[in-house]
């Protein structure tokens, strides 16, 4: 195959822009992940305070979009240092021997305006699930915004073991919401 200097060009060119596709950077201050439980049939909410998402997209090619998000499973706040503390032990987290919980994208496809259901695989405590979830994605103030809740069974996790199985203290479903901000 003979290379013409234009051909060489487009090569070059293309290579360019896949070389100068980067990724997005949380703005972690505009952005949250928590986790919604009813305990003792209560909603509450709690936040984790830690967590880093890796996200590249571009809103021409959302087939493309590709999301990595790792929690801190030790900074899940519930409003009290003891119950903090609690939740970190073996019996829910196990922080010390499971320090992350990740989603990993496998697909994320439009789904109308502003859209996507995502796919992927979620580890918590070590035990990794299929999941998937619709999500919102939008620009606001130089950045997209990705928000979406993932509704999840604690106990398919293993978190809250011995006592804690029992479900009429703390309830099977979770709901982890999130609103991630992120821009070049």
């Amino acid at each position: 195959m003979k290379l013409t200097r234009g051909t060489l060009a487009a090569i070059l060119a293309g290579t360019a822009l896949i070389a100068s596709a980067v990724p997005l950077k949380t703005d972690v201050a505009h952005s949250n992940v928590s986790a919604v439980f009813k305990q003792m049939n209560v909603p509450v909410e709690s936040k984790f305070k830690t967590f880093n998402a890796q996200i590249d997209y571009d809103p021409a090619h959302p087939d493309k979009a590709t999301a990595r998000v790792d929690i801190d499973t030790a900074s899940f706040d519930i409003g009290e240092a003891e119950y903090n503390k609690e939740v970190a032990k073996k019996d829910w987290f196990d922080s010390a021997k499971y320090p992350k919980a990740t989603f990993v994208s496998t697909g994320i496809k439009p789904a109308g305006a502003g859209k996507l259901n995502v796919a992927g695989k979620l580890t918590i405590k070590g035990r990794t699930q299929d999941v998937s979830f619709p999500l919102t994605v939008k620009p606001e103030g130089g950045k997209q915004v990705f928000e979406g809740q993932l509704p999840i069974k604690r106990l398919a996790f293993n978190i809250g073991e011995g006592e804690w199985k029992d479900t009429s203290m703390v309830a099977d479903e979770v709901v982890i919401k999130f609103r991630v901000a992120a821009g070049q």
